[in-house]
């Protein structure tokens, strides 16, 4: 987060617009992979914010790699996201409006491993057993993913 870390130093903890990418790791059992975040103790997408020079292809890889682990060997593009829905204010006071691509992920490779610092837990849910404490911001995304596939 070098770049919106850089921009708080600047503006304080007021509304940023962040643009980012967050991963549907779907294993072979048709389960979605959630961590349990540290900061607000809700289960979550891996995912993070755009640096300077990045792709939206290249964040969601590189924050699934650095939260899980795992190592993304395709993704496809679900959809796009943004708007009041996605507006956070973190525990210690910071705000955003998200701007999310959110792609899905069912071809990948290494071993679950969490990044201790943001992350207390990895785990694996069946779609008609998803927690009930979602992040608020990947709320929306894993309802509509859920949507979709109960649809088909």
């Amino acid at each position: 987060m070098g770049y919106i870390m850089d921009l708080r130093k600047l503006v304080g903890s007021r509304s940023l617009i962040m643009a980012g990418a967050c991963v549907l790791l779907v294993n072979h059992n048709n389960e979605l992979l959630l961590q349990l975040r540290k900061d607000n103790n809700c289960w979550g997408l891996a995912g993070g914010s755009l640096e300077i020079g990045e792709t939206l292809e290249q964040v969601a890889k590189r924050e699934l790699f650095e939260e899980t682990g795992l190592t993304a060997n395709n993704l496809k593009l679900f959809n796009v996201y943004s708007g009041e829905d996605f507006y956070y204010k973190y525990p210690h006071g910071d705000e955003v409006y998200n701007v999310v691509a959110a792609y899905i992920c069912n071809d990948y490779e290494g071993q679950l491993r969490k990044e201790e610092h943001e992350v207390k837990e990895l785990k694996f849910f069946n779609l008609t057993d998803i927690p009930s404490n979602i992040s608020s911001p990947d709320l929306p995304i894993i309802h509509e993913y859920i949507q979709k596939c109960l649809m088909n």
